[in-house]
């Protein structure tokens, strides 16, 4: 655990600016910070090494901005992934302590960086029920609050809180794109970097479309009664709602199954030369549908971690996997024709009002 108190007395959130030249003053300036790279004049991957690492630390400064938490605080939630170890990271430079309820299934490369990273990873007993294993987590954080009142529960699927972390990536990357409109494609997740990053352009003058990724399974936009048994990227969907997703600012979703976004990873690194995960490879698919169907913007795709995860499950047996150029979509209007392995629909048509009265119906 970093202690930086003796910093300006406290939190600076003006401490780091993306692409400010000089020394990072932590390992989370650099892993936060996305590389944009041009795969064509109007195509543009934003490759991050962990992207997960801007909504954490826009988060942390924001509780500790409005006095939320204090230093030392043990902030905890439940993760099995990237999000741990964005945490994680983020608890180190601002000294405070970290609590993770995890599945089973956590690495040993992860669960090995955060036990020297000096935070709790608390394993849940295994499960082949998703529901049931996301249930016992919140069950056994539930319980943690009520034995450690000073702990705060992060909720990165449920607090908007999350969105704060990526106003500095849409800045940056409004300096840095050419005029003009913008396409933003990515996988939804929370919905904090897409949705923050769309909105921040927006602010900026621009004109933005925003195309979000899910995998089939996922509630949040009502794929719930589909299945890929194959998928391995539960962090951009789920089989829970994210609720802190703004369904409004979205023009267009895609649903992507996992030999698909397959096929997109393996194409982006023999493409562009970009090892990135699964989610990527979905989002440079989509992007290269979306730059036909839209022409005369500048797409630009999220790329929110490295391929390392992936090389057993995904990268391996490369040669038999089919080439993007061969792969469309299926367009759809109604919940009922959603199919694996590439769904598409407008979010202002009927599949989209379906799915906001089924909404509105469990809210009531």
């Amino acid at each position: 655990m970093r202690d930086d108190s003796a910093k300006d007395g406290g939190v600076d959130l003006d401490d780091h600016e993306w692409g400010r030249q000089g020394i990072h003053d932590h390992i989370t300036d650099a892993m936060a910070d996305p590389d944009p790279v041009r795969l064509a004049p109007d195509l543009v991957c934003l490759r991050f090494e962990v992207m997960k690492v801007r909504s954490a630390l826009g988060a942390v400064r924001q509780l500790l901005d409005t006095g939320r938490i204090r230093r030392g605080d043990t902030l905890v939630d439940s993760s099995s992934g990237i999000y741990a170890l964005a945490l994680a990271l983020a608890c180190h430079r601002y000294g405070m302590r970290c609590h993770i309820v995890g599945s089973a299934t956590v690495e040993e490369t992860l669960g090995v960086q955060l036990e020297i990273l000096g935070a709790t990873l608390e394993r849940m007993p295994p499960s082949s029920d998703l529901k049931l294993d996301q249930a016992r987590r919140v069950d056994r954080i539930t319980r943690l609050l009520a034995e450690h009142p000073r702990y705060h529960w992060m909720r990165q699927y449920h607090d908007p809180i999350h969105y704060h972390g990526y106003a500095e990536v849409a800045a940056g990357l409004h300096r840095r794109l050419p005029a003009g409109p913008v396409t933003l494609v990515g996988g939804i997740g929370t919905g904090a970097s897409t949705g923050a990053m769309a909105e921040g352009l927006r602010s900026a003058g621009r004109d933005v479309l925003s195309i979000g990724i899910q995998p089939f399974g996922s509630r949040t936009f009502g794929a719930e009664h589909t299945e890929d048994p194959d998928m391995i990227i539960a962090g951009i969907g789920s089989s829970i709602e994210f609720a802190n997703v703004r369904h409004e600012l979205y023009h267009r979703i895609h649903w992507v199954g996992f030999s698909y976004a397959r096929a997109g990873a393996i194409g982006l690194l023999r493409d562009g030369a970009i090892f990135a995960g699964l989610s990527a490879g979905a989002a440079y698919l989509v992007s290269r549908w979306e730059r036909c169907r839209e022409p005369g913007r500048t797409v630009v795709f999220l790329a929110p971690d490295t391929g390392h995860r992936y090389v057993s499950a995904a990268y391996a047996g490369h040669r038999e996997v089919p080439s993007v150029e061969e792969l469309s979509p299926l367009a759809v209007r109604q919940p009922d024709e959603l199919a694996p392995p590439w769904s598409v629909a407008d979010w202002t048509g009927p599949l989209a009002e379906r799915v906001r009265l089924a909404r509105a119906g469990g809210a009531a």
